[in-house]
């Protein structure tokens, strides 16, 4: 009967606030983005060499777009959402 009555009174919560499930999803964005920008430059042809594989945007742009989404998921993850 205790049992019962706890589990009514019980209120699911989650773990982050609404500020934090936020930036979480704008840190998720941006990793997700930075992989899409590494994506491609591949041949055809395997005999080919395609130079495109070494575009600042593989290798600059997208590696750091990644980096910065985890800093934000990081960022994310420590933020208190009660202090105002």
């Amino acid at each position: 009967m205790g049992e019962k009555k706890r589990k009514e009174n019980s209120k699911p919560t989650f773990v982050f606030g609404k500020k934090n499930y936020k930036f979480m999803f704008i840190g998720l964005a941006c990793i997700a983005f930075g992989f899409i920008l590494m994506a491609g430059g591949g041949s055809d042809d395997p005999n080919v060499f395609n130079p495109e594989i070494f575009h600042w945007r593989r290798i600059r742009l997208a590696p750091t777009l990644v980096l910065i989404g985890f800093g934000i998921q990081i960022y994310a993850i420590l933020l208190n959402p009660d202090k105002k």
